[in-house]
């Protein structure tokens, strides 16, 4: 009868036990879910996750190594010094795929996971997410057996707060990404500010432009001003690079561009002075290839100057002439060395093509170029065009040639009939 009473009462003290971790896993996952749907910090989360496991669970040392988008590092550590810590995420963790025992593991090389007792690995389907290590366990609070059967909690306890940490770094991605599209669309309305809302059509010139940037916003530039009753200037310029590092200089650069016409004639003064603003700004780390050119609508005269630009095309008699005559481009040194002006006079019906390299240089999906022959037998065959539907034909070649290849770098295209 004795021995009964005593079985009777170390049963009872067991299922009170049971009830005890029972109840502190509840709680312990209340706590957690109330945590994350106030939308508590990041630290705060690991700050509960960390009572739970160390004051509710009693286990002397953890460390706590996630994954995202920058690689593994190790999110939380207690009991021990993190810095002291020799693990390899690739060869010491990631062979794990389930609950382990450290002690039935052989480790070849230093390293601290043999100082924990319990290799605890988060999946998401077959990725891994996180590791925990744990060690120093009071086995009076988790009682450790071959089926380590309390384990699966603090792996559920783990994966839960690992999503809602992921799930807040995806939050704040997401904003800092509205926030930079944002950014990104008022900078492609400002950047189409920069050029000319109307181009003439008139009974001396019928010019037409298009502009296609890599991304919302880009390097490319055209621009078109009238000087005076009888001179125009007109250019078009290409910054080394993509984006919005590349569209700000652009923007600088159109700025200036402008303002060198009010003080100076001479394209060679305003190419020299041009060439110090970019140097000056770009630091040395960018350069901008230019095409710039003044035509005097009364003489018929073209004067221009390449600075390092790919060749516009001028088409006059079945001929086409590539326009290449300048200097270096601009920004590579702090003074251009030497600089050569083209002259041409430009005889009635002359049809010029001002491009980027983004247009010549689109590949197709045989690695091919779409290239300065393409482009000037487009020109050829459509020579009688108005300028828009010339562009329009070039363009409609191009995609033609790249199929689903998709553009890879911006595409700028001013077109000019003299008439």
């Amino acid at each position: 009868m004795k021995k009964e009473y005593i079985k009777s009462g170390e049963e009872s003290v067991k299922e009170n036990k049971r009830k005890h971790i029972a109840n502190i896993k509840l709680n312990s996952l209340l706590d957690v879910t109330k945590a994350i749907n106030n939308n508590l910090p990041t630290e705060s989360l690991l700050n509960i996750y960390q009572n739970i496991l160390t004051n509710e669970l009693n286990i002397g040392r953890i460390a706590l190594y996630t994954y995202n988008t920058t690689g593994w590092h190790c999110e939380l550590t207690y009991g021990l010094e993190s810095e002291k810590l020799e693990i390899k995420i690739e060869s010491d963790l990631l062979k794990f795929k389930e609950i382990t025992e450290v002690n039935v593991v052989s480790f070849s090389g230093i390293s601290s996971i043999e100082t924990f007792d319990i290799i605890i690995p988060v999946f998401h389907k077959n990725q891994p997410l996180a590791y925990l290590l744990i060690g120093d366990i009071d086995e009076h609070k988790i009682e450790i057996s071959p089926t380590i059967k309390h384990l699966p909690f603090v792996q559920t306890l783990t994966n839960i707060i690992i999503v809602a940490i992921e799930n807040k770094r995806l939050a704040r991605e997401f904003l800092l990404q509205a926030a930079s599209r944002k950014e990104l669309e008022l900078g492609s309305e400002m950047q189409a500010m920069l050029f000319p809302d109307k181009l003439p059509d008139d009974n001396n010139l019928n010019i037409h432009a298009y502009y296609q940037p890599h991304q919302q916003v880009g390097g490319d530039y055209y621009d078109y001003i009238k000087l005076n009753e009888n001179e125009i200037a007109f250019c078009v310029a290409d910054v080394s690079g993509k984006g919005v590092s590349a569209a700000l200089l652009m923007a600088n650069f159109q700025a200036n561009l402008r303002a060198l016409f009010k003080h100076y004639t001479s394209l060679t003064e305003i190419l020299h002075e041009l060439n110090n603003l970019v140097f000056e700004n770009a630091k040395g780390e960018k350069f901008i290839t230019l095409f710039l050119a003044k035509y005097n609508i009364v003489t018929r005269m073209l004067t221009y100057i390449n600075a390092g630009h790919n060749p516009p095309l001028m088409l006059c008699n079945n001929t086409i002439l590539q326009l290449s005559t300048g200097s270096i481009g601009l920004g590579m040194f702090s003074e251009i060395p030497k600089v050569r002006e083209g002259v041409l006079h430009i005889s009635p019906q002359t049809v010029m093509v001002c491009y980027t390299d983004g247009l010549v240089e689109q590949n197709n999906e045989m690695g091919e170029d779409f290239g300065l022959e393409r482009l000037q037998k487009v020109i050829l065959k459509k020579q009688s065009l108005e300028m828009k539907k010339l562009n329009t034909a070039i363009l409609t070649t191009l995609d033609k040639f790249r199929q689903e290849l998709a553009y890879v770098d911006d595409i700028a295209l001013f077109s000019c009939r003299f008439l």
